[in-house]
């Protein structure tokens, strides 16, 4: 590359890609290649078909550029001085804000560990050079499509109340999720992707193999409790490469908070409860100790015991067991949906 070589348009400043970006009615791509021509062929070829083009000439600033502006798609040289394709694949699909945006190899080596080496990086197809912008445009518009479904089925999701978010299997990176996803784990689980927290990777893997093995019914759901509020995470398909295996593919997992104060105040006033006698029968109700008790809400079992012996006057029973299956009846006519 000399000095005085043009270069190809870029779309907009890095700052203000997130601002100036026409997402509604463009895709996004982004070409990586350390050759001004190639670039300067694709650059033409994909403006006049109505994409929003960005480029990077080296692999440092192509991670650059994805992290600020997270394209629909990237066009990725193999072979650059520096830090290759490969690395920079590796790199892009160990992120959570980037992992999920399809890669498209070019390359000019035909050699099958070449080819091999791209899709094992987080490549979801190659092309050839010299590079034909009509075959490029067509494989594009394959990947597009496939990840314009994945991305309306997750906003759909989301905009409903459920919180998403994509694991990989094989190795249980947390590839991709939403905000609402994002706040859910930090709070239930202290945890920031790319990391799964261990009981949802425990899960998955068991709920996959139940896939794997056609086991009659859905996988069973994983609930984590804080409190009366609960986090549940349902298996929803598999997503990405479709040729993956499902021991090795992304998948698709939608969490879901469910809070029962409300549950915990219809009992207060169904059965003239103080607020903590209403908070100890609705633990009784999901089987805990007086100890569990205790230890959730910060007194002593010996506490618990005496807010237990009002209930049952005020129930007019004399067993935990009698006062749970009158408050589970009472529950399931108000909340239908309380889960005991």
């Amino acid at each position: 590359m000399t000095a005085n070589t043009p270069q190809p348009p870029i779309a907009s400043t890095p700052s203000a890609w997130h601002g100036t970006l026409d997402r509604a009615n463009s895709d996004v791509v982004l070409i990586v290649d350390d050759v001004p021509d190639n670039l300067a062929v694709l650059h033409d070829a994909l403006d006049e078909s109505g994409y929003t083009v960005l480029v990077a000439t080296s692999g440092a600033a192509a991670l650059q550029r994805a992290e600020q502006a997270v394209p629909d798609i990237i066009l990725l040289d193999a072979m650059m001085p520096g830090m290759d394709g490969f690395e920079v694949a590796r790199r892009l699909k160990a992120l959570a804000q980037t992992a999920h945006i399809p890669i498209v190899f070019m390359t000019g080596l035909t050699e099958t560990e070449y080819l091999v080496a791209a899709l094992e990086s987080g490549g979801v197809d190659y092309v050839t050079k010299p590079i034909k912008p009509k075959e490029v445009l067509a494989r594009m518009q394959v990947h597009l499509k496939g990840a314009r479904e994945r991305r309306q089925t997750r906003n759909a999701l989301d905009a409903f109340g459920y919180a998403t978010i994509t694991v990989r299997a094989s190795d249980g990176a947390l590839m991709w999720q939403t905000p609402l996803a994002r706040e859910l784990l930090e709070r239930y689980c202290g945890t920031h992707a790319p990391i799964t927290p261990e009981p949802v990777l425990t899960w998955l893997r068991g709920a996959v193999q139940q896939v794997v093995h056609q086991a009659h019914g859905e996988p069973p759901k994983l609930t984590i409790e804080q409190g009366a509020t609960r986090l549940t995470f349902r298996l929803h398909q598999q997503t990405g490469d479709s040729e993956a295996s499902a021991e090795n593919g992304d998948w698709l997992i939608v969490m879901r908070e469910v809070s029962d104060t409300a549950v915990i105040e219809a009992m207060s006033l169904s059965f003239k409860l103080t607020a903590k006698e209403a908070e100890v029968l609705y633990w009784v109700v999901k089987g805990k100790t007086n100890k569990d008790i205790g230890d959730i809400l910060g007194s002593s079992p010996m506490t618990v015991k005496k807010h237990l012996e009002r209930i049952f006057v005020k129930l007019g029973v004399e067993t935990r067991t009698a006062a749970a299956g009158m408050a589970m009846t009472r529950i399931r006519q108000l909340h239908p949906q309380f889960e005991g």
